[in-house]
């Protein structure tokens, strides 16, 4: 039965504000809660002004705090930005403020361009220490050991649930020897998929936090009353990717009528390519769709993205997948 959750970038529309986009967050966070999903999880990125999610944990904190039983979390807290003592603060922090409630994603590319990442003052070869950094940002969230000298305070003993992200097979293999759970970007990073989650279940080595494998899988997935309307709003995302392609993300923009006539031939073979992890369509299609991807991967958890231009409709397509979720789980009609 695998568990559905969302991520979100508090994406800033087209004649919007930032302000408007940590609204719309805490709204859909309040929304999928009351509709049964797992987590609401927040990922780092950088200098793009069409991310307000730039300072993540802050976010989480805000999205907590306007909940109550949601898991919220990072997706991910790009750690190379960071020193492990940091992270541990923050979430130690959110931790003890929020119990039972906070998650840690971790993920190993900066979330920026070159400039970007010189402006936070890191070291070029800062990815390289990833797993070195992982496992002492484990050990300042353990229980305090006799002697220790480095505290993370609030953060020692909090214990805070790590996982580790990835597009590549270097995240799968981490996480196994780590024995952490394994959340792959597909959504955006199909190729390795499913070699990807046969070396991380072949390879898991049990852990303190795991004992078993569990594999979590990104899907981009809109859901509207026809699949010809849920084709329209998802002209978005088909916009974002070009977009990127061009070097110019911006801001989230409308659906368009016509992609063809917006894209070039190019830019939509490489934007289909990399969005080949969506589900698009009415609940019937979708439903189809995802049952296909879930009998491939054997996910355990399915991370749900769906940056819609309208607030409305992206409510509207979570409620439908809900449903969907429950058919696929055996507990709908």
């Amino acid at each position: 039965m695998p568990a559905f959750s969302v991520l979100d970038l508090a994406h800033i529309v087209e004649g919007s504000t930032a302000a408007d986009a940590f609204r719309n967050t805490l709204d859909l966070a309040r929304h999928v809660e009351q509709l049964g999903y797992r987590r609401f999880w927040l990922a780092e990125h950088h200098n793009m002004i069409g991310i307000a999610s730039a300072a993540t944990s802050v976010v989480i904190g805000h999205v907590a705090a306007g909940t109550s039983t949601i898991r919220v979390g990072s997706g991910g807290v790009m750690l190379p930005n960071h020193s492990p003592l940091v992270i541990a603060e923050q979430f130690g922090t959110l931790a003890t403020l929020f119990p039972g409630r906070i998650d840690l994603g971790l993920g190993r590319a900066p979330g920026s361009d070159m400039r970007t990442f010189q402006a936070m003052r890191r070291s070029p070869d800062s990815a390289d220490r990833f797993p070195q950094d992982v496992v002492e940002l484990q050990a300042l969230l353990a229980p305090e050991r006799p002697g220790q000298a480095l505290r993370a305070v609030p953060g020692v003993g909090t214990e805070v649930p790590l996982w580790i992200l990835g597009s590549s097979l270097f995240g799968a293999q981490l996480a196994a020897a780590l024995g952490l759970p394994f959340a792959f970007a597909s959504h955006f990073a199909p190729d390795a998929l499913m070699q990807a989650l046969e070396i991380y279940r072949a390879r898991f080595e049990p852990s303190a936090q795991l004992a078993e494998p569990y594999a979590m899988v990104a899907a981009n997935v809109v859901v509207a009353e026809t699949d010809e309307r849920a084709r329209y709003l998802f002209t978005s995302i088909q916009q974002q990717f070009a977009h990127l392609q061009r070097g110019d993300p911006g801001r989230l923009r409308p659906p368009v009528d016509d992609m063809d006539a917006y894209w070039t031939p190019h830019e939509k073979a490489r934007a289909q390519h990399m969005l080949a992890c969506s589900f698009v369509g009415a609940p019937g299609t979708v439903e189809d769709g995802l049952k296909a991807f879930l009998e491939r991967t054997r996910a355990d958890e399915v991370m749900v993205a769906a940056p819609l231009y309208d607030h409305a409709a992206r409510k509207a397509s979570f409620t439908l997948l809900a449903d969907i979720a429950a058919r696929l789980n055996g507990t709908g009609s």
